[in-house]
């Protein structure tokens, strides 16, 4: 009897172990995000590819006796390559709101890691990395282990069981069965990395092609008689997306600051009519929403974008030199050369360099938005005799990961001094580093402050005479603006001409800092529609597009 009992414990105790090097494999290839977080979950669903592996091996040990560790070792690497790449896949929606597209964000990687060694105390990134290769260590350890009890335990029997699951898998897929939506089936992991493949391979044939630009030009070349020699500034406000309405939350805690922003656009005898247009890109990739508003042309691609930059088309910038505008960059991300300030035709360009900042550094953008403003009103728009300015700032203290973000200083002549904050607000933002699993109360933060120093602008100069465009890039990334969050950005539309709003109203703006829930058309349509309006030609509403960007 006693030996019974240990033959059925060695026997339960087999099983066990089987089951459980079973569940690990096929749980590395089928697991999902627990959105929006970095965390993952099962589903219960099958592997596919655990299968055909469960089923190879068995055979190849039935015929050659045998596996050998090097063979076990290499698979555990495969598979290790595998659980990354589903992990990518599964996270990457979660976190930025698109697929995974190792083209384009592997070359980026650097610069994210820059990044957050500089918005985030060393010994935590140190600790970060090093978390990081004991964890990939550890799961090839893991999955090395599993691998080794499913190769000792193919004599217990389960050739059937996967054969089965193979038949079942491909009669499916014979007879035109959804087997996804039998929640049977994960989807294979190696799919993604024939995506990736397909990715690499579309963007080196599409970056040789010559008709992804249209030849046509919407900018045109009439006058705009309607801005009668106003400044004109396209502010582009980074990550400023639908989410700052849409999400109760941020909509609540930006609230003070918005209102604040109104009433110091009504104080200075100017007003404010609103929009959402559709951004060409979502989470990250702001050169595209530029390029798009500057050009009027729809580049929604890296390639298409490349591709640009080889053209001599007109821009915003080259259109308003033509009608003796001044066209400048205000640009305080910006640390190295810019080829394309040559493509824009800019007359300067002001990047980190040359807005020669000196105060505290708040994190890795360094440099507050507040200060680039009173930087450029000193050495540009405060001049005498000068001509109209057309400008294009793109915005950097709201860039992800939102912190540290600047205090707002009330008092503007000291913005530019060499103390211009006090030692207690300086600390109290520094101290708060980015929660990487709780971004929306940073991101609305630095939203309250986009919107403290916009107004402390206006109420500084309450008689230049502004056409100023306010206009998010994109949404932030999903694990801030949401699960299937729309593309939708806002614009604010700035000015103390009357004629200029009246008709920004009938091409379907609203009064007001808070937008109509629809779009009223694509991001690089607005550009044109603008132009013609200040042409004096009668207002054209765009067509209202789908919240969700195809």
């Amino acid at each position: 009897m006693n030996t019974q009992q240990e033959q059925l414990k060695t026997t339960l105790r087999n099983w066990t172990g089987l089951a459980l090097a079973l569940f690990v494999l096929n749980f590395v290839l089928t697991f999902h995000n627990v959105w929006p977080t970095l965390w993952i979950t099962t589903h219960f669903e099958l592997s596919i590819e655990m299968a055909m592996l469960l089923l190879v091996l068995a055979l190849y040990i039935r015929w050659a006796g045998a596996v050998s560790s090097r063979v076990v070792s290499a698979l555990a690497a495969i598979l290790t390559v595998m659980t990354i790449g589903r992990y990518a896949e599964v996270t990457a929606p979660a976190l930025y709101g698109r697929p995974v597209n190792i083209y384009w964000d592997a070359q980026y990687l650097p610069h994210v890691a820059a990044m957050m060694i500089q918005s985030t105390h060393l010994l935590l990134v140190l600790a970060l990395f090093t978390g990081i290769l004991l964890f990939l260590t550890s799961i090839f350890l893991i999955l090395r282990t599993a691998l080794n009890r499913i190769v000792s335990g193919t004599e217990q029997g389960f050739v059937s069981l996967v054969t089965g699951l193979l038949v079942i898998f491909y009669l499916c897929g014979y007879l035109g069965l959804p087997v996804r939506k039998l929640n049977l089936y994960s989807v294979p992991v190696t799919r993604t990395y024939w995506q990736q493949a397909g990715f690499i391979a579309s963007a080196l044939a599409e970056e040789g092609k010559l008709d992804v630009i249209p030849t046509a030009n919407p900018l045109g070349e009439f006058p705009l008689p309607k801005l009668n020699g106003a400044d004109v500034i396209i502010d582009f406000v980074e990550s400023y997306g639908a989410i700052a309405f849409d999400s109760p939350v941020v909509a609540e805690a930006i609230a003070q600051s918005r209102e604040n922003l109104a009433s110091a656009i009504a104080q200075t005898k100017r007003r404010v009519v609103s929009a959402y247009v559709v951004s060409p890109t979502f989470g990250g990739g702001s050169w595209l929403a530029h390029s798009s508003f500057m050009t009027g042309l729809e580049i929604n691609k890296n390639s298409t974008y490349d591709l640009l930059l080889t053209k001599s088309r007109p821009t915003l910038a080259s259109r308003f030199t033509a009608l003796g505008y001044r066209s400048i960059a205000l640009m305080p991300g910006l640390r190295n050369e810019w080829p394309e300030g040559t493509f824009y035709k800019f007359a300067s360009i002001y990047g980190s360099n040359e807005l020669d900042y000196h105060g505290p550094e708040f994190g890795w953008w360094r440099i507050p938005d507040q200060y680039s403003l009173a930087k450029l009103a000193e050495i540009e728009l405060n001049k005498q005799n000068r001509p109209p300015l057309f400008l294009m700032f793109t915005s950097i203290s709201s860039h992800m990961p939102f912190r540290p973000t600047p205090p707002y200083q009330p008092e503007w002549s000291r913005i530019l001094s060499a103390n211009p904050f006090d030692n207690g607000p300086v600390q109290d933002s520094l101290i708060l580093l980015p929660e990487w699993t709780n971004m929306q109360p940073a991101y609305a933060g630095t939203l309250s402050y986009t919107f403290d120093y916009l107004g402390g602008f206006f109420r500084e100069h309450p008689d230049q005479d502004f056409f100023w465009v306010i206009i998010g890039d994109h949404q932030p990334v999903a694990l801030v603006s949401g699960e299937g969050a729309r593309w939708d950005v806002p614009v604010h539309i700035v000015s103390a001409n009357d004629a200029i709003i009246n008709s920004l109203l009938q091409m379907g703006f609203v009064e007001g800092l808070t937008p109509s829930s629809k779009p009223i058309g694509a991001m690089h349509e607005l550009t044109a529609r603008l132009l013609d309006m200040l042409a004096g030609n009668e207002p054209v509403q765009l067509a209202s597009l789908p919240q969700q960007q195809k």
